[in-house]
């Protein structure tokens, strides 16, 4: 078998909204699952159902009240950010605002491969590289964030996600912010960089039609916890839970 690329057992996560313990909410319940090398899995759930904690958990933005984290093979849950950043990136849902607004695309771009200590000239051929890679013109390099479209940003944030070579990408709701032909551009752009880059990918949105072409297995969240995992024709085809049968439902 081969040796997932994440794993995750019975990860959990407690939000304190007051002093002493008291009034606490549980984001994240006892969640396990794994991703093979390659793989795209799917995490579908409605807003507030755990699915970007977990992603800000695995991605070390958070702290694990309880469970663990393996990268690679390597326990990561102890880790901070920078420690699994090079084997792990995330793609946010408003692609203007994961930019610094005062610099252009192509400064957040370069930005860890200037921290990996490559000069100027390094860093325009490899943002101009990266760039082509997501079908973006290397002219946008000297454009600010609120000088483009939100398909072209996403992009961009595609391509500095790609800048350190990562074996994980995190998508949390990446194209929900984008009308749906975009979304199918954005979808198809992940698609082939998986492939070509020999990347896995958790997928995490609300919608789980868009999932459907994408995604290898599709987990369902609900308060916090797994409560369905199939292949995303199963769960469309065949559901077993009320409330994935509601999430179809909504599409229709």
């Amino acid at each position: 078998m081969t040796k997932p690329i994440l794993q995750v057992q019975n990860l959990k996560k407690i939000f304190t909204k007051a002093k002493g313990g008291q009034d606490s909410f549980v984001a994240v319940d006892g969640v396990s699952f794994h991703i093979a090398p390659g793989e795209c899995l799917g995490l579908i759930g409605e807003s507030g159902s755990g699915k970007s904690t977990a992603a800000y958990l695995i991605a070390r933005l958070l702290d694990p009240t309880e469970g663990q984290i393996f990268l690679d093979g390597e326990d990561v849950t102890n880790a901070d950010v920078h420690a699994v950043c090079r084997k792990v990136q995330m793609v946010f849902q408003s692609p203007q605002e994961s930019f610094d607004p005062r610099r252009t695309l192509g400064d957040g771009i370069g930005e860890s491969l200037r921290n990996a200590g490559k000069n100027a000239a390094e860093i325009r051929e490899e943002v101009a590289r990266l760039l082509e890679a997501v079908e973006l013109s290397s002219e946008l390099a000297n454009c600010y964030p609120h000088e483009v479209s939100g398909g072209q940003c996403q992009r961009a944030a595609i391509a500095r996600a790609l800048a350190i070579q990562p074996k994980l990408l995190l998508c949390d709701e990446a194209t929900s912010a984008l009308d749906v032909t975009v979304q199918a551009e954005i979808v198809a752009l992940l698609s082939r960089l998986m492939r070509e880059r020999d990347m896995a990918c958790l997928f995490i949105c609300h919608d789980i039609a868009l999932a459907q072409n994408f995604c290898n297995r599709l987990l369902v969240m609900y308060r916090g916890r797994i409560v369905e995992e199939e292949t995303p024709d199963e769960i469309i085809q065949s559901p077993k839970q009320d409330y994935t049968k509601m999430l179809i439902e909504s599409i229709l």
